[in-house]
């Protein structure tokens, strides 16, 4: 879990009012279920939301609306207020970046299609990264990741990171993404996915707001990443994840201050997967910085609250 960010910055402190009715949800706004490469289905996840305190929860899966029909029910039959989301897959830079989209119409024709454009080569990627780990002597890893797999369609490196986690390989999937599927280990295989512009163009479009998901993991040079900043600003993106599983409180605190300097709204989210792999549990992280505008503040006419 990562530690509470304390000491903001003087331009922190200088900037946006603090509203303690906004700042005071628990919202969590990135997490994965088994549409995708999460091991819970949607109800599963709400529920563990709800335990966990959530106040606003949305599911994201990568690339897929297929979950959002029963997260939407299951947090309408808990009592949790909801927000629809996806995480797109994009290159920039030659580096896989992901890109939160909150609060927008599921059934927008153009967000529909242009995420079927970016799941197609999933499963051709996959069948790839099998035969590279079958050079270095580890076979059926095909057959493997598809046992872990709830939706064919996106079968992930984190499939099969399960796969060879439970067959001994490794320990953990921590240890087998640093072995086998990171760039230049056996079992990577770049993939092209949407472009910048073109995800945030589909999630705008669609009446919400695009979010940079987890920025403190990308291996950009300061210029690649002010430039990814920069231009995810100019293609209409609106906000940037300050508080999530894979931030330290280094990352929290550089990423409030380009929040700042870019004039984005603060997200907040998990990005859990599963309970025995994740940093960090749904509604556990600590609170954005007082001085940050919450991204649920300018969604709010988009929330779906339950019935009083």
């Amino acid at each position: 879990m990562t530690a509470p960010l304390q000491d903001p910055s003087a331009a922190l402190q200088a900037c946006a009012s603090y509203n303690p009715a906004v700042h005071l949800i628990n919202a969590d706004l990135h997490c994965h279920s088994t549409r995708s490469d999460g091991t819970l289905a949607p109800q599963a996840l709400a529920s563990r939301a709800k335990a966990g305190g959530v106040d606003l929860w949305a599911l994201t899966d990568h690339d897929e609306l297929g979950g959002q029909a029963a997260a939407a029910q299951a947090a309408r039959d808990l009592g949790l207020s909801w927000l629809s989301g996806v995480e797109i897959s994009v290159t920039f830079a030659g580096e896989t970046v992901h890109i939160v989209g909150l609060g927008f119409d599921i059934d927008d024709p153009a967000l529909v299609e242009g995420l079927a454009r970016t799941r197609a080569g999933r499963l051709q990627r996959a069948r790839d990264m099998a035969e590279g780990l079958a050079r270095v002597g580890i076979t059926g890893a095909f057959d493997g990741a598809q046992r872990y797999v709830g939706n064919p369609g996106l079968v992930s490196r984190t499939h099969f990171a399960r796969w060879l986690v439970e067959t001994g390989v490794c320990s953990d999937t921590g240890a087998v993404f640093r072995r086998y599927l990171t760039p230049g280990k056996p079992g990577y295989v770049d993939h092209r996915w949407a472009g910048l512009g073109d995800a945030v163009r589909w999630i705008t479009g669609a009446g919400g707001i695009a979010v940079i998901a987890h920025p403190g993991r990308y291996r950009f040079t300061p210029t690649e990443e002010y430039a990814l900043f920069s231009e995810f600003k100019a293609h209409g993106g609106e906000g940037v994840e300050v508080m999530t599983g894979s931030h330290v409180l280094g990352d929290a605190r550089k990423y409030a201050d380009m929040a700042t300097e870019f004039d984005l709204l603060a997200s907040r989210g998990s990005d859990f997967h599963s309970p025995g792999e994740s940093r960090t549990d749904l509604g556990a992280l600590p609170g954005l910085p007082d001085a940050l505008r919450p991204v649920w503040e300018a969604l709010a006419h988009r929330v779906q609250h339950p019935a009083p």
